[in-house]
């Protein structure tokens, strides 16, 4: 099969041809129909990821069909269009038999703990628990960029954050996941506050749902301003980024007994950023992670899409080639992308 190939953290990526992957018995091969590029993904491959072993394929976010399955696996069959979060559970370990298998003691994740999507062939394991079957109204190019920015978010609005009607919400960093935050905070009925540093960001924050938006670089307390904005301060607030500033300044807009839920990142020097502990106390504050969304979880999402309630499609900028996204993802970091990239062509 084609895959694109790093050999090296923060080295060249090339498309190349290197041997189909396999199935274990209890698990399916996956012909990669559309694979979405993201932060995630730059991030390993800048080896800010322990679980990667050299050479390696990235992409973790997919959509595509059965193409083998393994002798063990129940539920599915060759030809169903199917995806599957990016933290795929074991199913036996204490937190999966909770019922918590986005944070599977045993977790695998495609294009982390093994070859992922960025190639014409994807392997997943413990399919019965880890796949979703996807409906007919769902095509591939929306569904790819669902498994990580776009879960992550809706189990940070809807799970974690228990955003409700009226409620104000901040979200810091209008990337995939704060886009993505933005539309399901406003399907909610969220009046949502988006913040970055990019005035074309902030535009299609604005046209997704963000009935307000601050320009963080171009003001001189966005705390104050959100406060401002929100009557006090907002109930939730999301840091979709995974900075020192974002993640502080998320904490701090918070009104009395709001939550602050982490989904960006927090890599390198901001893996042990400073939390306004002060502020936590005094308010009653909420600090909650957000780490993906378990496949069962899903049928309450889909169903929002396919009414139209929500419509992930309006965050695809462009689709691409394989080719071309080994161009796209050491470039990551540059922004230059307003909002998601899919690839969904792999012949070369």
């Amino acid at each position: 099969m084609k895959a694109a190939v790093y050999e090296k953290f923060q080295g060249p990526i090339s498309v190349q041809n290197v041997a189909d992957p396999k199935p274990n018995n209890h698990g399916v091969i996956i012909s990669v129909k559309a694979t979405g590029l993201c932060r995630s993904d730059w991030h390993g491959w800048m080896g800010h990821d322990a679980d990667i072993e050299l050479p390696h394929v990235p992409g973790h976010e997919f959509a595509g069909t059965i193409e083998i399955v393994g002798k063990n696996v129940k539920n599915f069959k060759v030809g169903d269009r199917v995806t599957a979060p990016f933290v795929c559970g074991c199913g036996s370990c204490r937190q999966c038999l909770s019922g918590n298998h986005q944070v599977c003691d045993r977790q695998s994740q495609p294009g982390f703990t093994h070859w992922g999507s960025f190639a014409q062939y994807v392997a997943l394991d413990y399919a019965d628990i880890n796949l979703v079957k996807l409906p007919e109204e769902i095509n591939d190019i929306t569904a790819a960029i669902l498994g990580c920015r776009f879960v992550t978010s809706y189990r940070a609005i809807v799970h974690q954050g228990k955003v409700s009607g009226g409620q104000y919400v901040a979200v810091h960093g209008c990337g995939g996941v704060g886009l993505s935050a933005i539309m399901i905070a406003q399907a909610m009925g969220a009046q949502v506050i988006a913040v970055d540093i990019n005035d074309e960001s902030l535009k299609l924050a604005k046209r997704l749902g963000a009935f307000a938006t601050i320009n963080a670089s171009q003001n001189n307390d966005t705390v104050e301003q959100v406060k401002s904005i929100s009557q006090g301060g907002v109930h939730v607030s999301i840091d979709a980024l995974g900075s020192d500033i974002t993640c502080y300044n998320s904490v701090s807009n918070l009104r009395k007994r709001g939550k602050h839920i982490q989904v960006g990142l927090m890599t390198g020097s901001h893996k042990d950023s400073k939390v306004p502990m002060n502020k936590v106390l005094a308010g009653e504050l909420e600090i909650i992670g957000s780490h993906g969304m378990q496949a069962y979880k899903y049928p309450d999402m889909l169903e929002m899409i396919k009414n139209g309630k929500l419509q992930p499609e309006k965050l695809i900028e462009k689709t691409i080639s394989l080719q071309e996204a080994t161009i796209a993802l050491p470039g990551m970091n540059n922004f230059d992308n307003k909002g998601v990239w899919v690839i969904n062509s792999f012949d070369g």
